[in-house]
């Protein structure tokens, strides 16, 4: 898999959350912002990370430009605000990062987005991308043109609420990787 300090480097280099969005075109920028209104967190998935203790961090491999980032990765800014205290979120242009892109080619394509999901020490816990399952279920419902929705296109808001399950899901099961991880258990006496 890919190395440690390689995956330390790239966090280091990535942008937080409304860092990255300022990167894009003004109309990117207004379509992320747009989108990351229709993002709610509930009491229950509160609930649920507020149970946490391993911190953890986020690297989602992204574009401004890209449909389904704008339709995602705000959904990962909102699981990141659950436990600001456990998990960081980073977010790289893919283009500019195609080091890391390369090495996490799916379907032999470099896809967006691509998270990659990392321990307190940066060891590579999980990757998950470029769509969720609710996401793929949805686009086959409905696909006849472009492989890629456009930044903007309207969502319904039982999808939304499907996929940052799909989001929460797997943040909860790479939390329990780090939590039940030998080599931290062992770090933290636990």
């Amino acid at each position: 898999m890919i190395e440690t300090d390689f995956l330390r480097t790239k966090f280091g280099q990535a942008l937080p959350y409304d860092a990255y969005v300022a990167t894009g075109k003004d109309s990117h920028q207004r379509a992320w912002a747009d989108f990351r209104q229709n993002v709610h967190t509930t009491e229950e998935h509160q609930s649920l990370f507020d149970g946490f203790i391993r911190s953890m961090h986020i690297l989602a491999i992204s574009g401004t430009w890209c449909g389904d980032c704008v339709q995602q990765v705000p959904m990962l800014d909102a699981i990141a605000k659950l436990r600001p205290d456990l998990i960081r979120l980073g977010v790289l242009d893919r283009d500019e990062h195609m080091d890391l892109a390369e090495r996490l080619v799916i379907n032999d394509g470099n896809r967006v987005p691509v998270v990659l999901f990392l321990n307190e020490e940066y060891d590579f816990v999980s990757m998950y991308g470029d769509r969720t399952l609710t996401r793929y279920r949805a686009l086959a419902e409905r696909q006849l043109g472009a492989s890629c929705p456009l930044p903007g296109a309207p969502v319904p808001a039982d999808e939304i609420a499907a996929t940052l399950q799909d989001w929460i899901d797997e943040t909860e099961r790479a939390q329990l990787v780090c939590r039940l991880s030998t080599k931290l258990r062992a770090k933290h006496g636990d």
